[in-house]
């Protein structure tokens, strides 16, 4: 009786998001590779530099940036030497400048980036905007919840009631005499369930994390701490003893960055926020990954007068809760492992696409008979009146 409850919950939930959950596991197919893609395409921004030819110190590249349509709140540098500097004006824009000249480099293609942006839209919320977005992240949230408990329930329903060598074959591997339509449904489903459930379970279960505030603390509660409270913390609200004035000159920027690189043994992309002239620190963040590494990024608070580090904080100093809630954000794309991670989790979209498809071809093939069924049924029923009358 459970198996069968079971069973029908299962379907009931495939055919109720079917449909959404494709939708998001080919936009998810299509994702994969988002990072190295754009990477390839800024390659256009990369200059060798000439024999001699030697970096503007990080002043001169703000300076030859900046503008009255443009004030730049951060700056990054590659370690690449032939990499662009990148200006970036808080949320409304970027700039890329020749890093030996200070020349701004015009802007490439806008495709590649708008058809990304598109797909990220498709897969969270059906590329709707304005009002209507919050409704349209409420389906896609529910019909992400609904796939991982196809998935967990799809691990027991596949457990074949009674345990056979030759029935344990056919549910892990392909079937050479499953040709028919709804024989080779069957076993695809079966088959892909099997391999990719646990690459699934983590890429959906990452997922709600990212849809459900439940699941969000849920993240540091099971890291053994407190969420953390929107609004800022209680200590952000204690009065703060005044600090003397600073006295002397602050260091050039150029100068903090090498001390702030210094920290690490290497790194591939050193970003400081731009500090005001009132600020006595500067804040920078270093990535010694790809960009989707979390336990590769850390970030360093310097004293702008003496260059002494106010802070040092490297991925290993979080809290367990912050660590688990970065290593989650990065691991639903498998960018925290790297590219092999980011293969596995497209190939575990691309089984989800499989696994929608087959699911509802089974599900519309037994609706199929079920109607088969009853409409042979009806004429039974109309036959034997008929025998009966005469």
């Amino acid at each position: 009786m459970f198996r069968k409850t079971l069973f029908w919950l299962h379907l009931s939930s495939g055919v109720i998001a079917g449909l959404i959950v494709l939708m998001m596991s080919v936009t998810g197919v299509i994702l994969t590779y988002e990072r190295q893609i754009l990477a390839w395409q800024d390659q256009a921004y990369f200059i060798e530099p000439a024999q001699g030819q030697t970096r503007l110190t990080v002043e001169e590249l703000i300076a030859s940036g900046s503008d009255d349509s443009f004030q730049p709140t951060s700056i990054a540098l590659y370690n690449d030497p032939a990499s662009p500097a990148v200006l970036r004006a808080g949320r409304s824009g970027s700039r890329h400048l020749n890093a030996f000249t200070g020349e701004v480099i015009p802007p490439r293609g806008q495709a590649l980036d708008n058809f990304f942006s598109t797909m990220t839209g498709w897969h969270r919320w059906f590329n709707v905007s304005g009002d209507g977005r919050g409704t349209a992240r409420d389906i896609t949230g529910a019909a992400n919840l609904l796939f991982l408990f196809m998935i967990v329930s799809g691990l027991y329903l596949w457990l074949p009631s009674i345990y056979r060598r030759s029935t344990m074959r056919l549910r892990l591997w392909f079937h050479p005499n499953a040709k028919d339509g709804a024989a080779r449904d069957f076993n695809w489903h079966h088959v892909f369930g099997f391999w990719f459930a646990i690459p699934l379970i983590v890429v959906v279960a990452t997922a709600t994390v990212f849809n459900y505030s439940w699941a969000n603390n849920l993240v540091y509660q099971l890291a053994g701490e407190a969420p953390p409270q929107r609004g800022g913390s209680a200590a952000s609200s204690e009065a703060t003893a005044p600090q003397p004035a600073p006295t002397g000159t602050p260091l050039a920027y150029q100068e903090l960055f090498a001390i702030a690189g210094a920290q690490v043994d290497d790194y591939r992309l050193l970003t400081m926020t731009i500090p005001d002239s009132a600020a006595t620190t500067a804040e920078f963040s270093i990535d010694q990954g790809n960009g989707g590494e979390p336990q590769k990024r850390h970030s360093v608070t310097l004293d702008t007068y003496d260059g002494s580090v106010v802070e040092w904080a490297p991925f290993n100093s979080q809290s367990a809760g912050r660590q688990a809630r970065s290593w989650v954000r990065f691991l639903h794309t498998g960018e925290a492992l790297g590219l092999f991670g980011q293969t596995i989790a497209g190939l575990a979209s691309l089984a989800g696409v499989l696994l929608t498809y087959t699911g509802l071809a089974l599900c519309l093939r037994r609706f199929r008979n079920w109607l088969r069924r009853l409409k042979k049924s009806s004429m039974d029923s109309s036959t034997a009146g008929a025998s009966a009358n005469s």
